[in-house]
C-alpha cells in the first residue's frame, strides 16, 4: 500500500500492525520526537469497511472525554482512509493483571471507578460499547483508564428517546446474558461487562466462558452455589457483595451507575499496598487455575479484523491534521470494525535497534518521550546471543506445543491454542542490547490472560538463561533507540 507525503515535519517510521482491514504506520515527529500511529484502510480493497469506518468516526467525533480514547481526526486520499488516535502510553489494563492472581485491591478499585465514569459517559451521551473488556481498556502514561475500541458501540438514545438493541455481539466472556437471547437494554448490559472485568482485575481469571445454561460455572453463580469455588472465594466479602449486585441474570434487577458509586466498596478509600498481589502469589498466596479463561472473538465478527488505536500527541510545531470531511450516512448497526486496540511504541523502539537510521532526525530531548512510552511488562532478558536465543526460544515453544514462524531473523510469529481451543497469535522480537539479549513479547490476537499464562510458561520454561533481577526498562530501552 502507497502512502504519500503527509504533513511536513513528520516521517513514515515503519509499519506498526496489519489486519484484513488495513495497516498502522507510525509517524515521528523530526523534531520533537512524538509519535503518532496512522492507520490506513484501502476502502476498495475492504468494501466493507467503508461503513464501519464511517460508524467508528462518527461515534468518536460525539466523545470528550479523560476516560476515551481522543479521535485527533481523519483524512482521505482516494479510496484510502487515514485515521489518527490518542496514543495510550501505558499500554492495555490485561497487562497489569497476573494470570490466577489478579492485582492489589486498591489498584482494582482505582480502574474499576475510571472505568464507571467512563462508561458513565458514554450512556450519558445516548452510546453504549459492547465489548468492554481489558484488551479494550487503556492507560495513559500516568497509567489512567481510557475506554478504546468503538467498532461494536452503537447509539441507543438520540433526542431523549432510547430504543432497545438487537445485534448480538461482544466478547462472550464478558457479554450479558440476555444479548444471548434477545432485544436488550444497552446499559445493563455494558454494565454486566464492567462487573465481569472487576472480578478479571482481582481473581485474575475470568468466572465463565459464557452466560449461558450450557456452562455449568455460570449456571452454578446464576443458581447461587457457586460460593467457596474460584474465582469467587479470591474475592473479600464487602467487593463480592458489589459484584453479586452487578452480575445479576435479569437486567431488571442488576444495579444502575448510581446504585454501584453508591455501594460502600465502591465510596471506601482503600489504602494503597507497598506488595502487589503478584508478589503475595511468588511468597505463598495460593493460586488457582481458571474456570474460563479465554475471550472469543466478537461473534459475528471476522477474527482477523483490525483492532488497534494508536496515535497520539497533537501534531506540534504549527502543523495541523489535514481537512476532516463530515461523515454521513451513517449506519450504526453494521457489523462493527475498529481501530482501537494498543499498538506499543516499544515496537518501533526494540525493532530501531536494527535501523538505527530512523531516529537520525530525533532530538536528543524526545529520548524522554521513549522513556515515558515504554511500558509493556512482558518482556526478559536472557544471557544467550540473539541466535542461540532464537533456536532456544524455538525449541521451548515447540515443546509447549506452540508453533513459530521467523519471517525476519529475530522476529517470531507464534501461533497456538488456549485451554478453550480458541487461537492465540503473538510475536516475540529478540534484540542486542549492548551485549545484552532482550526477548519481547506482544499479543496479536487472543486472550490477554492466556497470553500471559503462556508468557509466564515461556519464561520459565528458559530456566537459567534468563538473566535475574529488576530491569530499569525506559533507561535500557531509550539509551539503544535514540542515537
Amino acid at each position: 500500500m502507497e502512502v504519500s507525503e503527509f504533513v511536513d515535519g513528520w516521517t513514515i517510521a515503519q509499519t506498526l500492525g496489519e489486519g484484513a482491514y488495513g495497516e498502522v504506520k507510525l509517524l515521528l515527529n523530526n523534531a520533537t520526537g512524538e509519535a503518532v500511529a496512522m492507520k490506513i484502510i484501502d476502502l476498495e480493497k475492504h468494501p466493507d469497511a467503508r461503513s464501519n469506518v464511517k460508524k467508528e468516526v462518527a461515534i468518536h467525533r460525539l466523545l470528550s472525554s479523560q476516560y476515551v480514547v481522543q479521535f485527533f481526526g481523519q483524512r482521505r486520499e482516494g479510496s484510502i482512509e487515514y485515521l489518527f488516535l490518542e496514543y495510550a502510553a501505558g499500554g492495555e489494563l490485561f497487562d497489569r493483571i497476573e494470570p490466577d492472581v489478579g492485582m492489589a485491591q486498591w489498584e482494582a478499585q482505582k480502574y474499576f471507578k475510571e472505568l464507571i465514569s467512563g462508561v458513565e459517559y458514554l450512556h450519558g451521551h445516548g452510546i453504549a460499547h459492547r465489548d468492554l473488556k481489558p484488551e479494550n481498556l487503556l492507560l495513559d502514561e500516568h497509567l489512567n483508564l481510557k475506554i478504546s475500541d468503538f467498532g461494536m458501540a452503537t447509539v441507543f438514545r438520540m433526542h431523549g428517546k432510547e430504543r432497545c438493541l438487537e445485534k448480538r455481539c461482544g466478547t462472550l466472556p464478558y457479554v450479558a446474558p440476555e444479548v444471548l437471547m434477545r432485544a436488550y437494554h444497552a446499559e445493563p448490559a455494558d454494565i454486566w461487562s464492567c462487573g465481569v472485568i472487576l472480578v478479571a482485575m482481582l481473581a485474575g481469571e475470568l468466572p465463565w466462558d459464557q452466560p449461558t445454561v450450557d456452562c455449568q460455572e455460570y449456571l452454578a453463580w446464576k443458581d447461587g452455589k457457586s460460593m467457596g469455588v474460584t474465582p469467587w472465594s479470591k474475592l473479600e466479602n464487602m467487593v463480592l457483595s458489589l459484584v453479586r449486585k452487578i452480575l445479576v441474570p435479569l437486567p431488571s434487577g442488576r444495579f444502575n451507575m448510581e446504585k454501584i458509586k453508591n455501594h460502600r466498596w465502591f465510596q471506601k478509600q482503600l489504602q494503597k499496598s507497598l506488595v502487589s498481589s503478584a508478589d503475595c502469589a511468588r511468597n505463598g498466596a495460593p493460586k488457582r487455575l481458571c474456570s474460563g479463561s479465554d475471550l472469543s472473538p466478537p461473534f459475528g465478527m471476522d477474527d482477523t479484523r483490525l483492532c488497534q488505536s494508536q496515535p497520539d500527541p497533537h501534531f506540534g510545531n504549527g502543523h495541523v491534521l489535514p481537512s476532516q470531511r463530515p461523515v454521513t450516512d451513517l449506519d450504526m448497526e453494521k457489523p462493527g470494525f475498529s481501530f482501537s486496540q494498543p499498538v506499543q511504541i516499544e515496537d518501533l523502539l526494540l525493532s530501531s535497534q536494527l535501523n538505527p537510521t530512523q531516529h537520525t532526525q530525533s532530538s536528543t530531548g524526545s529520548q524522554n518521550v521513549f522513556q515515558r512510552l515504554v511500558r509493556r511488562m512482558t518482556r526478559f532478558f536472557v544471557r544467550t546471543s540473539v541466535d542461540e536465543s532464537q533456536t532456544l526460544l524455538c525449541s521451548v515453544l515447540e515443546k509447549l506445543g506452540s508453533s513459530c514462524k521467523v519471517h525476519t531473523p529475530g522476529i517470531l510469529t507464534i501461533t497456538t491454542v488456549d485451554r478453550r481451543k480458541m487461537q492465540l497469535i503473538f510475536k516475540s522480537s529478540i534484540i542486542d542490547m549492548d551485549g545484552k539479549t532482550l526477548l519481547d513479547f506482544r499479543l496479536s490476537k487472543g486472550c490477554g490472560l492466556e497470553f500471559k499464562r503462556l508468557f509466564l510458561k515461556i519464561k520459565s520454561a528458559l530456566g537459567d538463561s534468563v538473566l535475574k533481577g529488576p530491569i530499569s526498562w525506559p533507561i535500557a530501552i531509550a539509551t539503544n533507540s535514540v542515537p
